[in-house]
């Protein structure tokens, strides 16, 4: 769907990850709206606009009803905030797509939870790796009683599309 640009925005290049600015009165074609983020083509380029900028496209409004709070602090409740981040360029979550390793919870001294995740990436030179992190450390730090969260990139073992899940196969139409 196409769009015009209300005002300058901030974006992010996909894959090289460079922070740019879309000038007002652009149109861009919307080809990916998960997670509240929002994935555009414009030009000759992909790029990725944070949900926070969302309003800078004429005539788009937000999925406002996958967005719900954790009313208390889980295991779980950190797999759903995670499942809430999207590869821009891949219609699946990032748990789905196979891309966490790891997730370590400890409580702290003061009743919180600091929180670890170590994540791939699909491929090694994706320069889109740090807002990726970036978002799921985001909403992981936004759950009741989270006093701290770390997210590592790690590339040992390397990803590969077999750690899709069975969730993710089918949203990807690949079984």
């Amino acid at each position: 769907m196409e769009h015009r640009l209300l005002r300058d925005c901030r974006a992010t290049r996909i894959p090289a990850g460079d922070d740019v600015t879309l000038a007002a009165g652009v149109s861009v074609h919307l080809t990916q709206a998960l997670g509240g983020n929002l994935t555009v083509r414009a030009g000759d380029g992909l790029f990725r606009i944070a949900a926070a900028d969302a309003d800078a496209l004429e005539n788009y409004t937000p999925d406002t009803e996958s967005e719900s709070g954790a009313q208390e602090f889980s295991e779980d409740a950190v797999w759903e905030a995670l499942k809430g981040c999207f590869d821009p360029e891949i219609p699946v979550n990032i748990v789905d797509l196979g891309l966490i390793y790891d997730l370590g919870i400890e409580s702290t001294e003061t009743g919180g939870h600091t929180v670890q995740v170590k994540m791939t990436l699909t491929a090694p030179g994706c320069g889109m790796g740090p807002v990726i992190a970036d978002d799921a450390k985001q909403r992981v730090a936004a759950l009741p009683t989270v006093d701290d969260v770390k997210v590592h990139i790690v590339w040992d073992p390397q990803w590969a599309p077999q750690m899709i899940s069975e969730a993710g196969r089918r949203q990807l139409g690949i079984e």
